[in-house]
């Protein structure tokens, strides 16, 4: 495909297939470039679209918190990714998350079957003639990210990424583990591992000195503070696995009636229910050191680990000196950008940049006004972070209410406060839909 009303979208993960998707519902003809299958990341392992390296889950799925506010903003404007993850949800308590494969072959089939979509298989090396949306993400091939330096003046951050491990769950020992969402909320969706404090300081003192994978250039202080090392969090004082992943909080052993010292929390990964991940225990230690210290859990004691956790390399733009609220390059407007390369951080986000910049390419090439999503809205607070509301030096972060713009009037309570927040938000999306913003899906 080529022509004046034609975009070249680089990259097929979530950002790239959301924003292909929404130029082609508005007739836009699109071409999809995605080097997969011919050439792979270190962290990709199939063929499919929308590939999640990381954890299955989409987080929490509830109005009182602004990652479950930016999903219900995108279902109702007819996104894709929203849509895939709906229909291949697996059990997660009050979260969103989803079969990995299912998911990702839906988002493809939906891709490929669009008759105004058309995917080229191949490694972009260069910037893309006429209107392009480049969304990489995070492992931009060395070839691309080159070419954008040399376009943007090698305006590049980056920082390190990890993944955590998977394991069976018929080899979860579940005579030392128990089943429970975190306060009873919703049913009861994941597997808790509860260790006593003696196992605890164990546990942690085999992390702190257990040998890493050499990673050129690595240092804790370039690892994004969402997604960091359990060996690294343990590094940082004694409590502090117990207030961030390993928290007891809310959960009750059945066999002791008490909260646990610490527990360790799998969530499931596939629909089957045959594999489960280690909730934030994304590491870089090497496989063999990871085996001996997560085996050190009680439950997971003869636990057969089907994926070590990696950990990679995340690139992303000085996106406030770079870009506008549309995700496009103010000096070179033709040439936007989409996803993690951008600065946005989490699978939900970098879904809601594509459909962001999708809309709002479509409705230029279309001879419309600017959709404008404002402040008000998780989509638009988003895009104006990324695009000039951070102080000081540019770092990536996920949607929260702290970005959104804050209510002219006051509200009791912290949760109804962010409800309240939620509902005038979707108001104004509904208004904007009824402005012919969004379309059929």
């Amino acid at each position: 495909m080529s022509g004046p009303m034609t975009v070249t979208v680089v990259g097929a993960g979530l950002a790239g297939c959301e924003a292909a998707w929404q130029l082609a519902q508005r007739g836009i003809d699109v071409t999809l470039v995605e080097m997969k299958p011919d050439k792979r990341t270190s962290a990709h392992v199939s063929d499919s679209f929308c590939e999640l390296v990381c954890s299955n889950s989409l987080r929490s799925d509830e109005l009182t918190n602004a990652v479950g506010l930016l999903k219900e903003e995108m279902r109702r404007l007819g996104s894709l990714v929203m849509r895939c993850a709906d229909e291949t949800r697996v059990p997660a308590g009050g979260a969103l998350a989803v079969d990995r494969t299912g998911f990702a072959e839906l988002v493809t089939a939906h891709i490929k079957a669009h008759p105004r979509i058309a995917v080229v298989s191949r490694e972009q090396t260069a910037i893309p003639e006429g209107r392009a949306i480049i969304a990489t993400g995070p492992l931009t091939s060395d070839a691309l990210a080159g070419a954008i330096g040399g376009l943007i003046g090698d305006r590049f951050l980056s920082f390190f990424d990890a993944a955590a491990p998977i394991v069976t769950a018929e080899s979860i020992d579940m005579t030392s583990a128990f089943t429970a969402s975190r306060y009873d909320k919703g049913t009861a969706d994941y597997i808790n591992c509860p260790m006593s404090e003696s196992e605890y300081k164990a546990f942690r003192e085999a992390l702190v000195t257990a040998e890493e994978a050499v990673l050129h250039g690595f240092e804790d202080k370039n690892v994004f503070e969402g997604c960091m090392p359990i060996e690294v969090m343990a590094r940082r004082g004694e409590d502090t696995m117990r207030y961030g992943p390993l928290k007891p909080v809310g959960l009750r052993d059945p066999k002791t009636g008490k909260e646990p010292y610490a527990v360790v929390q799998l969530r499931r990964d596939n629909a089957a229910g045959t594999l489960y991940n280690l909730v934030g225990f994304q590491t870089h230690l090497k496989f063999p050191e990871q085996k001996r210290v997560f085996s050190m859990i009680p439950a997971l004691r003869n636990a057969e680990f089907v994926r070590y956790g990696v950990m990679h390399r995340n690139t992303y733009l000085d996106s406030p000196a770079l870009l506008d609220r549309y995700y496009r390059l103010r000096r070179l407007p033709r040439i936007g950008f989409a996803g993690q390369i951008t600065g946005v951080e989490g699978y939900v986000e970098s879904a809601a940049s594509g459909l962001l910049a999708g809309i709002e390419t479509a409705r230029e090439l279309l001879g419309q006004p600017p959709a404008d999503f404002p402040a008000e809205t998780a989509i638009g607070a988003l895009a104006l972070y990324v695009s000039g509301g951070s102080v000081g030096p540019f770092q990536p972060m996920n949607v929260n209410f702290g970005i959104i713009a804050p209510l002219d009037h006051k509200v009791r309570g912290k949760r109804n406060k962010n409800l309240a927040i939620s509902e005038r938000s979707l108001q104004i999306i509904g208004d904007m839909i009824g402005k012919n913003v969004g379309v059929s899906s």
